[in-house]
């Protein structure tokens, strides 16, 4: 069985390295080639026999990660994509997904870990470290949070700020205090983990309160 070609794109040439290092033993992977700028890996891939498998950086100091993936799913659509970043936001690692990645490991993955990821993305398999698993199930959990109880009250007043009323407008309305007011204001935004009006309306929304 022919050994699948492999390169590292990264900005920091220990890191080339240690993962040179880490993948020399494995007998069906060839390093074919290392590279510390996106668009010097993006010339060599226009150029050179099929690349199996890509360990590509988000941050390099030409262009993005995301433009390098962007294109060699364009140049090379068979060549697979392993992210091995530091990033560990969801919305970034969503968004290497989307681009065509076909895993996401962090930096801080231990070498076992390093090793199936790659062999799991050849074998046409989505690839994630243990810890990316983590943050990508976390917001699912957040998202399942019990939407905030409000009172009847409570509710009113939120309808009425939503509206861009003042407090005042509000109190004389309600026939209360505008210290009554401010109060709701505060435990709703307390509620809602809101820093200002503007997140607390957006919240709401996305509670279907509004």
């Amino acid at each position: 069985m022919s050994a699948n070609n492999l390169v590292i794109v990264d900005d920091h040439p220990i890191v080339i390295q240690g993962l040179s290092a880490l993948l020399q033993g494995e007998n069906d992977l060839h390093i074919a080639g290392t590279f510390t700028t996106g668009n010097a890996f993006l010339a060599f891939l226009k150029g050179a026999p099929q690349v199996d498998i890509v360990l590509l950086d988000i941050t390099l100091p030409d262009i993005s990660g995301v433009e390098v993936c962007k294109e060699i799913k364009r140049l090379s659509p068979e060549t697979k994509v392993l992210i091995i970043s530091n990033h560990s936001e969801r919305s970034i690692i969503m968004q290497m997904l989307q681009q065509g990645a076909s895993g996401y490991l962090l930096k801080n993955a231990s070498s076992e870990e390093l090793v199936k990821c790659v062999h799991d993305v050849l074998a046409g398999r989505i690839a994630l470290s243990a810890e990316v698993t983590a943050i990508m199930t976390r917001p699912l959990q957040n998202e399942l949070k019990n939407i905030p109880h409000l009172t009847k009250r409570e509710i009113q007043v939120l309808g009425m700020i939503a509206e861009g009323r003042t407090s005042a407008s509000i109190a004389e309305e309600l026939c209360v205090s505008q210290f009554t007011v401010e109060t709701h204001r505060r435990n709703l935004m307390q509620k809602f983990d809101a820093n200002n009006t503007a997140a607390l309306i957006k919240m709401a929304s996305e509670h279907k309160l509004l």
